[in-house]
């Protein structure tokens, strides 16, 4: 049976970190012929951008509901709308989604599903080590690189999401390492493959480390960069827009830095205030996409005088912006931001260093994976990790103009060659279509013989 005949399901976890790739990666397949079916609960259905009108009829949206469950709000379908605190209880309302998920393969029979749960597995390392006593099941046994790593590695979590109880990427890991005794070991020996975003020149001893330990294969489908014309929001910029990129046009070139820490993490004001200031010190043009949280009034969400102090060389808006629109534009020369995986694809698709501050869920993990490539440089912290202004206006200068940053913009435009090549990334799409095909093949051949 041909390979574009293939139904994929699609079943990210409730965070639009995952699954903004996740349609991402719908799209490319679909693109292919590829019919996909992308699973989520209704609100999230609603939010996801609108799938392209020439690929509707291959991807299907599936919904759904959420099971309500003590302790999570009504309506709070996703991370963005939670708080961090409470997390476990959104994660206790995905697990109850088996029941209905496990109906829906038998009425729809995908050729493969695509979740999230399998790869969260890999870091709790090799089945044997599933089944021991020692297995890591503390925070604090994900603050180093784990024992079975067979290269130097600099990638663990970060000590402050390791020592806070409520640090979602340590608590989903403790979880899932206690629960391997309740059917983990028995799912896993259902899975056919490993999926990762990633190319081989960036993650390529990790990929290999991954198939070894697990003894599956572990397939590349590239970084999915965003293509910036096909962009929805593209046609809206400039004029919803129009001031903060006439503001951008009137910078020089490669002169201001980029703000922004995502849909996900909820600055408390004291940080706010610390990082404006911190932003102010470094006498750079800047540009702050700031969510305001919840229960601060705008007048108090900044220090006294600050914009006004700032006005003739920075610009700051509040809530959602076109985040890919500003980056491409050449006055950016720069990003200060959490270390959400897709802005890191983001912002080095368009050559830019990176100034790294990771604040909840994998961004420790990314950083020190970007670090430990050169890629970018993290703002200093204090033990409890606490950050103040200076350590941010001296990270800052550092990256953007001294010397010593040198490295890490060098680096940067290297790897827009890897980050910003689409047919790199292609390619990686058309060998995961070619494996499927063989896959679907040789289990066909199976069937045939029974």
């Amino acid at each position: 049976m041909a390979a574009k005949q293939c139904h994929i399901m699609m079943f990210p976890w409730l965070a639009f970190g995952h699954m903004l790739p996740f349609l991402e990666f719908s799209k490319k397949l679909a693109g292919k012929g590829i019919r996909v079916s992308f699973v989520s609960t209704p609100k999230n259905i609603q939010r996801l951008p609108s799938i392209p009108p020439h690929l509707v009829h291959q991807i299907e949206l599936v919904e759904i509901p959420l099971p309500s469950v003590e302790g999570l709000p009504e309506n709070c379908e996703a991370t963005v709308d939670v708080q961090l605190e409470q997390i476990q209880y959104l994660k206790k309302a995905c697990d109850e989604l088996h029941a209905p998920f496990e109906k829906l393969l038998h009425t729809d029979k995908p050729d493969l599903i695509l979740a999230y749960t399998a790869a969260t597995l890999g870091y709790l390392g090799p089945p044997a080590e599933l089944k021991s006593c020692s297995r890591r099941t503390r925070h604090e046994h994900f603050a180093v690189p784990p024992d079975w790593f067979t290269f130097p590695s600099l990638v663990a979590a970060t000590a402050i999401l390791c020592t806070n109880s409520s640090s979602e990427i340590c608590t989903v890991l403790t979880d899932l390492a206690c629960q391997v005794d309740k059917g983990w070991l028995e799912f896993w020996k259902a899975v056919n493959l490993l999926q990762c975003e990633a190319v081989k020149s960036l993650k390529g001893e990790y990929l290999n480390l991954l198939e070894e330990l697990y003894q599956r294969p572990v397939l590349p489908i590239g970084l999915l960069p965003p293509n910036l014309v096909e962009n929805k929001t593209l046609n809206t910029v400039h004029s919803q827009w129009s001031t903060t990129f006439k503001w951008l046009d009137k910078q020089k070139l490669k002169s201001v830095v980029f703000v922004g820490f995502g849909s996900e993490y909820k600055m408390p004001i004291e940080e706010v205030h610390e990082m404006a200031i911190g932003l102010e010190l470094s006498n750079l043009p800047f540009i702050w996409i700031l969510r305001k949280p919840e229960g601060i009034d705008s007048l108090a969400l900044l220090p006294p005088g600050f914009l006004t102090r700032i006005s003739d060389r920075a610009m700051v808006n509040l809530g959602w912006a076109p985040q890919l629109e500003i980056l491409a534009h050449p006055a950016i020369g720069g990003c200060l931001f959490h270390s959400g995986w897709g802005s890191i694809i983001e912002s080095l698709g368009f050559g830019h260093p990176l100034i790294l501050m990771p604040m909840v869920a994998d961004q420790g993990l990314n950083a020190k994976l970007l670090m430990e490539k050169g890629m970018g440089y993290e703002v200093p912290r204090n033990e409890d990790g606490s950050f103040s202004r200076d350590m941010v206006s001296k990270s800052i200068r550092l990256v953007m103009g001294e010397q010593e940053g040198e490295p890490f913009r060098l680096k940067a435009a290297q790897m827009q060659t890897v980050f910003a090549n689409h047919e790199l990334h292609d390619n990686y799409i058309n060998k995961f279509i070619q494996y499927l095909g063989n896959f679907k093949k040789a289990e066909s051949d199976v069937h045939g013989r029974d």
